[in-house]
């Protein structure tokens, strides 16, 4: 019995030592499908430019080149070269050591989006298929905590979201691919947003929307109902790589960039998120790169396509720039690196194998 009581007494104490040791009332998440590490912390690709797989390369080089890297990776993505490198971290810049990695051995969407939300590389995950996933995810987790419920969202252009999150059972506000957001209460902007889904074209497929439109409602909705846990799934750099256009995977990535400055814009000017918001930044996957034309692809059969990055700006993690950690981090380790930044422990709740948080993210 004293054991027992021992075990409970210690279990609330740590669960309170979690609560106390963070500043992090609010997460925003985003995943840019499929968009390598090499573009993220060296910029535009020479090689790639003037190759086949680049069409206007004049045009491709007034955009995105020059000769220094630093300057080259910040005309590709700003924000993430002044905001993000000044005041937050950033992981997985492998010309200075800093390994990062999915442990998952496909090197796809589905199983790397179980990955970061579940927490763990469950081998059952290894399609793209349809198929409903029964691990519980932190965006799960955290609807269920108290002042949570009913405040956790996720936007993404790609309609398999559903399925990834199970959004059925985890009662979570999904809005993917094509179909309207459908909640009470909707604004004037996000009705005419559901209208447009009915009138664009469908460039990436039926199954998945242009990131515009995934942007739009997510920014909208997070004026309006101010959610605490907010994840937004972009994927048009995966589909232009996928198509070889080189110029249009560095457009798209520019554009993502901007989309991810105009959210934390927006969390600096409000004061339900300001000063209380931590933004955390991945992909699903990395891409091949020898030969040349591997960039296009991914997968078990495609080497380095394991390698992968993330970034964390937030008021609990210091300002670090460009990590360098002795250890690979994974992706495995996302899930419970969100929870932890809000005070809860998703690895002691989550009923399967949960991959420890990164402690370089709290300063430790």
């Amino acid at each position: 019995m004293k054991r027992i009581i021992l075990t409970i007494l210690l279990a609330g104490s740590i669960s309170a030592l979690f609560a106390q040791q963070h500043k992090t009332e609010n997460v925003i998440i985003v995943t840019i499908d499929g968009l390598r590490w090499q573009e993220v912390f060296r910029g535009a690709d020479s090689a790639l430019i003037n190759s086949k797989e680049t069409n206007e390369k004049d045009a491709v080089r007034k955009n995105f080149w020059t000769a220094n890297t630093d300057d080259r990776r910040k005309l590709l993505m700003p924000f993430f070269w002044s905001a993000i490198v000044q005041q937050g971290q950033l992981y997985g810049n492998r010309d200075i050591g800093s390994k990062d990695e999915v442990a998952n051995p496909y090197h796809f969407s589905y199983p790397g989006y179980n990955e970061i939300f579940t927490g763990f590389p469950d081998p059952r995950m290894n399609t793209n298929e349809g198929i409903t996933n029964p691990n519980m995810n932190v965006l799960e987790f955290l609807n269920k905590q108290k002042g949570f419920q009913g405040k956790v969202a996720a936007f993404s252009s790609w309609e398999r979201f559903t399925q990834i999150l199970n959004t059925q059972r985890s009662g979570i506000l999904n809005n993917s691919g094509y179909m309207p957001v459908n909640v009470p209460s909707i604004n004037d902007r996000l009705k005419h947003l559901n209208e447009m889904l009915n009138e664009v074209p469908h460039f990436l497929g039926d199954s998945t929307r242009i990131d515009f439109l995934t942007f739009e409602f997510a920014k909208t909705y997070m004026q309006q109902f101010k959610p605490r846990a907010l994840y937004v799934a972009f994927d048009e750099p995966d589909d232009m790589a996928h198509a070889g256009n080189y110029k249009y995977y560095l457009d798209r990535t520019h554009q993502e960039d901007d989309y991810i400055r105009q959210l934390w814009d927006f969390v600096q000017t409000d004061p339900a998120y300001k000063n209380k918001t931590t933004l955390i930044i991945t992909c699903d996957h990395g891409r091949g790169d020898v030969p040349l034309t591997k960039w296009r692809d991914h997968g078990k059969e495609t080497p380095n396509s394991e390698q992968t990055w993330f970034a964390v700006l937030g008021p609990d993690t210091p300002a670090g720039g460009e990590m360098k950690l002795p250890t690979t981090t994974y992706h495995k380790q996302l899930a419970q690196t969100i929870a932890k930044l809000l005070g809860f422990d998703f690895k002691a709740s989550a009923g399967h194998e949960v991959g420890d948080a990164v402690d370089s993210v709290f300063g430790k």
